[in-house]
């Protein structure tokens, strides 16, 4: 049974950053990706970036590129984000599954997310 737990969310002013981690277990290493989404207040959930196991480049969306960057430490994929801004305000989920599935917004399992607000 895949299990994600996000941590490191939190209050931030503008062009600050944060390091959110994703701790993961049960997830097909060799096969899978994870991968990070943001629901922003009444809007729906976007796809952020995803790390595959298999290799190739991290994946990206344009609004994050540049400020964003994903890595993983043994069963941790953590997402640091630099020069916030209150755009990036919103749940942040962390997920998993095929490295197609997690880009297209449609991976198998979801962390429970937590809370990043940027405001000063």
């Amino acid at each position: 049974q895949v299990q994600l737990v996000e941590s490191g969310g939190g209050l931030v002013q503008p062009g600050g950053s944060l390091r959110l981690s994703c701790t993961f277990s049960g997830v097909a290493v060799s096969t899978y990706a994870v991968g990070w989404f943001r629901q922003a207040p009444g809007k729906e959930r976007e796809f952020l970036a995803a790390l595959s196991w298999t290799g190739g480049n991290p994946d990206y969306a344009d609004s994050v590129k540049g400020r964003f960057t994903i890595d993983r430490v043994a069963n941790t994929v953590q997402l640091q984000m630099n020069s916030l801004k209150p755009e990036d305000t919103g749940i942040y989920y962390c997920a998993s599954g095929p490295r197609k599935m997690v880009v297209a917004g449609t991976p198998s399992s979801w962390g429970q997310g937590t809370q990043v607000t940027v405001s000063s």
